[in-house]
């Protein structure tokens, strides 16, 4: 998947048909299945979080377009005026003019994500998260021993072979630098990965769930 990061609140990314199915999805579901579809754009999205830390923040306005090969998609950040009403877009008309809106994807994501017909705006609460992938389970376990990190909500799922544990950190219960020093502290016992959760809840299997690492220090 190539990513363009346009400005703070938008990004661009392209994937080809190819890549689509190499993640385990059908060329022709992903039109007419919402939840496949929706699957499909979260796991994109993780993926551009990760490369060019694009946080999340609010409703999202989304444009696709179907080219011969693969997908164009533009994800702007919708923002809100001063009034709390009305959505704005920080993305030049000209920009919006180059890239058409195919209209059957568009709908597939729009009760979800879109938000420039929308009149209101819930807060949403601001979840941080992290997968770390392991080569051998005893890292796993020496990491369990590490207080610091023991009572981070996690979930840890084996996959091809690999071990993943998947860590939560709410943005309203830790600092950005608390979440920095529990970032490295799991860095030291495994290494960052690109394989997303929802690939990893779809084909691997579910070990522990919800406090992994407190449940691995009463089982070691």
């Amino acid at each position: 998947m190539e990513i363009e990061r346009i400005n703070e609140n938008t990004v661009k990314f392209y994937i080809s048909y190819g890549d689509i199915e190499e993640r385990g999805f059908d060329r022709e579901e992903i039109w007419y299945n919402r939840e496949r579809s929706e699957e499909l754009f979260w796991e994109m999205m993780d993926e551009v979080h990760q490369e060019e830390e694009f946080m999340v923040e609010g409703p999202l306005w989304i444009q696709v377009q179907a080219l011969e090969k693969g997908l164009e998609v533009l994800v702007t950040k919708a923002q809100l005026s001063k009034d709390g009403q009305k959505f704005e877009l920080p993305l030049p008309e000209s920009k919006l003019k180059d890239l058409p809106v195919d209209e059957r994807i568009e709908d597939l994501l729009d009760q979800h994500f879109h938000g420039k017909s929308s009149s209101t705006y819930d807060e949403v609460e601001e979840v941080l998260e992290f997968v770390v992938e392991f080569d051998d389970f005893e890292n796993v376990i020496q990491l369990s021993k590490h207080p610091a990190v023991t009572h981070l909500p996690s979930n840890l799922y084996a996959f091809e072979g690999r071990y993943f544990l998947y860590v939560e950190f709410p943005e309203d219960e830790y600092e950005e630098d608390e979440i920095d020093n529990f970032l490295s502290i799991l860095l030291e016992f495994g290494i960052e990965t690109n394989v997303t959760i929802h690939r990893i809840e779809e084909y691997g299997k579910l070990i522990l769930s919800d406090n992994a690492l407190e449940a691995l220090t009463e089982y070691f």
